[in-house]
């Protein structure tokens, strides 16, 4: 775990998602780091609320999750606001990254996610490590 951690209390939504999140790793035949990076990620991005397009609040047309882009070729409004889907292809982003296992999770975050912050994934990794544990077997 990198720097100062940060941690927010979860509604029932955000604890769908998480298992939402953890059901596409497992579905993609990826492991419990994997998940944690992925809840991480989406901690950073929407507070892991599947967020609709925001208007003049949004970073360009970013939503679901993951903050993907239908424009950046994530794939239809639709499908990024679809928790699996969206989850499904930041995984494929991640495997496509050599070494991604032993990065820091923020370094690998980034890659995918090719952030303006890229170092504020790192402040999540304590609260989707202990979201896993929560919820990986269960």
């Amino acid at each position: 775990v990198q720097g100062a951690q940060s941690r927010i209390d979860l509604n029932d939504e955000q604890t769908k998602n998480v298992k939402a999140i953890i059901a596409a790793t497992k579905k993609a035949g990826m492991d419990e780091r994997a998940a944690v990076v992925s809840i991480a990620t989406a901690l950073q991005e929407s507070k892991l609320e599947n967020l609709g397009h925001l208007g003049d609040r949004n970073d360009h047309d970013s939503q679901g999750l993951f903050q993907q882009r239908p424009s950046s070729g994530w794939g239809t409004v639709e499908q990024i606001t679809d928790p699996e889907y969206s989850t499904t292809a930041f995984l494929k982003g991640l495997k496509q990254i050599d070494g991604w296992q032993d990065m820091p999770l923020t370094k690998a975050a980034q890659t995918v996610q090719v952030s303006a912050y890229p170092d504020h994934y790192a402040q999540w990794e304590q609260q989707a490590s202990d979201l896993v544990a929560q919820h990986w077997n269960s």
